[in-house]
């Protein structure tokens, strides 16, 4: 299991960074990404925290830790600003909040995103096929979510991607312990969406290799 999108403390989680990596560690996950919101007003406060909690836990923990931030609700104009502030400032991870059917996300979110080249549009809902056809040029992932709420759009998500070839990634987007979701259940809830078992083990891939050139990176 890999998980690319959660929330410490720092934003809106309930645990520090080092407890949410061991339970993570301990449910069996390879990988996590600390990816918590974001926007030009805390972003230089948030980020350097994350990256030195990613660097602390390093050596002592036999879990890849990559830091991150999701991008909140920042107006389409900005995104593109705010992503390679972020970039620059060491965030290994990008991802954008994308325009869920549950939160006012404002419309133009998601092609903003895709059009600054995020790595993960997360929870991107109604996303249009032109802008699912955006995300496989710009090399972007589109999220299937564990989380309630955000993924009732997830089978809409699948079918699009599937349609135009676009790779997708599954997140928990956990806040709490509970939202670490086990392998088996990830597994159902990609089952779920309209995936087929092939279509899993290609989102399991593509996590892998975005863990391996991200870390690659660092």
């Amino acid at each position: 299991m890999i998980d690319l999108h959660t929330h410490t403390i720092f934003s809106d989680g309930v645990l520090v960074p080092a407890e949410l990596a061991r339970r993570a560690l301990v449910l069996g996950y390879k990988a996590l990404a600390f990816t918590d919101h974001v926007d030009f007003s805390n972003l230089d406060f948030i980020l350097p925290r994350l990256i030195t909690a990613c660097t602390a836990l390093a050596d002592e923990m036999e879990i890849t830790l990559l830091p991150g931030v999701e991008l909140t609700h920042v107006p389409p104009i900005l995104i593109g600003g705010c992503v390679e502030k972020a970039r620059d400032l060491g965030a290994a991870v990008v991802v954008v909040h994308g325009e869920t059917l549950v939160e006012p996300v404002a419309p133009g979110t998601n092609r903003a995103a895709l059009e600054a080249g995020v790595d993960i549009l997360a929870h991107p809902g109604l996303i249009s096929l032109d802008e699912v056809k955006l995300a496989v040029r710009q090399g972007v992932f589109l999220e299937i979510t564990t989380r309630p709420g955000h993924a009732l759009a997830n089978g809409h998500v699948a079918r699009l991607a599937r349609q135009s070839g676009a790779k997708l990634l599954l997140n928990n987007d956990a806040h709490v312990p509970g939202d670490l979701v086990t392998l088996e259940m990830a597994e159902k809830i990609a089952l779920g969406a309209g995936l087929n078992a092939e279509e899993w083990q290609e989102m399991q891939r593509n996590a892998q290799n975005l863990v391996e050139c991200k870390n690659a990176g660092r």
